[in-house]
């Protein structure tokens, strides 16, 4: 769980499925938790790396979630990674609270959670003396991007909970930015999901997880 919180987003999302389980686990998820030791263990020499300022002057942030991740609640997990100079600050794999009825409600309610968390970043570089004009948070899902900037509701909106409408005040007012991302360059996908081992590494080198030589 340290390494996870830590240094390790690239485990974020095994973690957190396995410890919904900790109050009754079976042999099949004591399993899991040894392939993830075994995993660290063949990847002990992977670290964040960071850049220049210079070089990645905004701090940017993705987030995703996958639809019905969990087939006991049937709510879908969402997840986000905020960038900074190149390499992963913060991140989070975490289960939704409600029901999505469609993707992209799903998508809407991952987006609200990663502007509420940037906010916070926001304020804290402020704090710090960092003074940065723009927080770009991108996004993969076109639907969820029309849907945070139309404030109009309709049959397929309108029983959105209000508290996740609260993003398009924050985007209007620019405290924030959104920006359109491909898929394929969404390094989040590991916060959400299981992914073949080709994906899974792309996702890491997007999040800058490289290796370096230890004594």
């Amino acid at each position: 769980m340290y390494a996870m919180i830590c240094t390790r987003p690239d485990i974020a999302y095994t973690v957190v499925l396995v410890s919904r389980f900790l109050a009754n686990p079976s042999k099949e998820h004591w399993e899991g938790v040894k392939w993830i030791l075994r995993y660290l263990k063949g990847t002990y020499k992977s670290c964040i790396c960071y850049g220049s300022s210079l070089t990645y002057p905004e701090k940017l942030s993705a987030y995703e979630c996958d639809m019905v991740g969990d087939i006991d609640s049937m709510r879908s997990t969402s997840g986000y990674l905020f960038t900074y100079t190149g390499g992963a600050l913060s991140w989070q794999s975490k289960l939704q609270k409600c029901v999505a009825l469609s993707t992209t409600e799903a998508e809407y309610i991952a987006m609200t959670g990663c502007c509420k968390e940037m906010l916070w970043h926001k304020r804290f570089f402020k704090e710090l003396g960092i003074d940065q004009e723009k927080f770009t948070v991108l996004c993969d899902s076109q639907s969820a991007t029309h849907l945070s900037k139309n404030p109009s509701f309709h049959s397929r909106s309108k029983h959105i909970h209000i508290r996740y409408h609260w993003v398009r005040e924050v985007l209007e007012e620019k405290s924030l930015y959104l920006d359109k991302v491909h898929t394929d360059d969404n390094g989040v996908d590991m916060l959400t999901k299981l992914l073949p081992k080709s994906k899974h590494e792309i996702c890491c080198v997007i999040a800058r997880l490289g290796t370096r030589n230890f004594l």
